[in-house]
């Protein structure tokens, strides 16, 4: 019999404070649908999926080779994906550094063999439900301004936890 090997489902994601996420949890108001509860609040930077144990070093190396300038997202609009039925907060206009960064990542991951699930155009976003009946309808709440300094690499559990396996930068971010 062959043992099965341990697989991790990991992910990239900029990670935010207490203070950023309760901001976070205030856009969650007017969405109708399963909402995301506060801890798993986050911002994908590189979805990989499944990967064996011995994967952990290289990413972690990735990681750690990861320059995360100090970056302020504003977010200050609602969006919706239709076809998996996701309402999300975003940003009106994406700071050019976060979009160098999440590219920066997915070339050092290809680089490295590991192939991370894109949908298209990276659109980076906070999800804040999941089998959302409609789109948000229009933002009226203040932005949440997002200090990002660091970047994480998350496990998700199988109870359905993320946890944090390695925070590369100067901290996990904080709010204004």
């Amino acid at each position: 019999m062959i043992a099965k090997q341990p697989a991790h489902k990991l992910f990239f994601a900029l990670w935010p404070d207490a203070a950023v996420r309760q901001a976070l949890v205030r856009l969650q108001q007017p969405v109708r649908g399963r909402l995301i509860p506060p801890e798993k609040l986050h911002l994908t930077m590189a979805f990989l999926g499944q990967q064996p144990a011995e994967a952990l070093p290289a990413l972690q190396a990735i990681l750690a080779g990861t320059v995360i300038p100090p970056l302020a997202l504003e977010i200050d609009c609602y969006g919706y994906f239709t076809r998996p039925r996701i309402a999300w907060a975003g940003m009106q206009a994406p700071p050019a550094a976060l979009l160098e960064v999440q590219a920066g990542l997915m070339a050092r991951l290809e680089a490295a063999g590991f192939s991370a699930a894109t949908h298209g155009e990276f659109k980076p976003h906070i999800t804040l439900a999941r089998e959302a009946k409609e789109a948000p309808g229009a933002f009226s709440a203040a932005p949440v301004t997002w200090h990002v300094a660091g970047l994480a690499l998350v496990e998700s559990m199988p109870g359905g936890a993320y946890v944090p396996l390695a925070v590369a930068g100067a901290g996990a971010g904080s709010s204004t």
